[in-house]
């Protein structure tokens, strides 16, 4: 039997977590998420090289297989909603012919922004793998963090529209539409 890494934490309250894993099953793990984070980050080179969008990629991986490999497709598709990862969340979707993809892995050459992250939780992808950081993107001039222009606090980009929920009979009709269709939608 293979030698055991045990890692003792304890907290402040008193309590101790332990925490074991076989040294080979990490190396394995880790070696599979150099592999395919450097496939997301070849497809990030990729698109920018065709002129299709940012420097970004994603994989989807499922059963240690790439299901989809994209990039930022925003210019090429004039859609700012085209990232890596919403794209290959897409794409992995139409080619398994399924809308969740729980028995997946999704490999991100950046952190995701929100909106990409919205959509790796509602796919309902088991992993995400992320390289750089937010801020390595923010740095050379990507500043829709829709959080943060949500708030007003970004340090690049202010939201310049106004959100406001709707009042009266709009906002009546709108939320009957859930309840007079709910028995269709037994989703997840």
């Amino acid at each position: 039997m293979e030698d055991a890494n045990v890692v003792e934490v304890e907290a402040m309250d008193g309590t101790i977590s332990v925490a074991s894993a076989f040294a080979a099953h990490q190396d394995v793990v880790q070696d599979r998420d150099h592999k395919f984070l450097t496939r997301a980050v070849e497809e990030a080179y990729k698109g920018v090289e065709c002129g299709h969008g940012g420097p970004f990629g994603a994989v989807v991986v499922r059963d240690d297989e790439v299901v989809v490999s994209c990039h930022n497709m925003v210019l090429n598709n004039s859609d700012p909603t085209a990232h890596a990862e919403v794209t290959a969340i897409r794409e992995a979707c139409k080619k398994l012919k399924k809308i969740e993809l729980s028995d997946c892995d999704i490999y991100a050459s950046c952190e995701p922004c929100p909106m990409c992250f919205g959509a790796i939780h509602l796919s309902r992808i088991k992993r995400l793998v992320y390289g750089a950081k937010a801020e390595a993107a923010i740095a050379i001039g990507f500043d829709d963090f829709i959080a943060d222009a949500l708030r007003g606090t970004g340090f690049y980009q202010k939201a310049n529209m106004e959100i406001k929920r709707a009042d009266g009979k709009g906002a009546i009709i709108a939320e009957q539409v859930f309840e007079r269709t709910k028995a269709k939608f037994q989703i997840y």
